[in-house]
């Protein structure tokens, strides 16, 4: 599953770890579903949510800093406010200062997805901006994700 996402294969039983988000009234746009920029928050929800609780990350202090370089999303099917989605994660490609995370994007309770994509973090030390090696418990919480 690593680097080939298949909408028509991707079930919520193939991620490892899940975070439930209410969408808001403002997240619906002209058209009455959920904005496109939204679901990139939902993204980071449940990546970011993921690294502090299992990870340990440390956002505002800690050595290093993960640093999106690359995102993609593919929307299948709208949602709009005021439903509940399941943003669904796991580890697709962990090197040695990068990860490539695989999201979901689930109306509650559904085992199809509403969207699926992908976000490319590069950890760099902090002060020097140099690639920093993913070590420790936040390793071993990526680890954790990968198939």
């Amino acid at each position: 599953m690593g680097g080939n996402m298949d909408p028509k294969l991707e079930r919520r039983e193939h991620y490892k770890v899940s975070r439930r988000i209410p969408t808001r009234w403002r997240d619906n746009d002209v058209y009455h579903h959920i904005n496109n920029v939204i679901y990139y928050e939902f993204f980071d929800t449940v990546i970011n949510g993921y690294l502090m609780d299992a990870g340990g990350l440390d956002f505002s202090g800690g050595d290093s800093v993960g640093f999106a370089v690359e995102t993609h999303c593919q929307f299948l099917k709208p949602i709009s406010f005021p439903e509940e989605v399941d943003a669904c994660l796991r580890v697709g490609v962990l090197g040695n200062s990068s990860v490539r995370y695989e999201i979901g994007i689930f109306k509650a309770d559904e085992v199809e997805p509403a969207a699926i994509g992908y976000f490319v973090h590069v950890f760099v030390d902090r002060l020097t901006r140099q690639p920093a090696r993913i070590d420790g418990r936040l390793r071993e919480a990526m680890e954790a994700l990968l198939p």
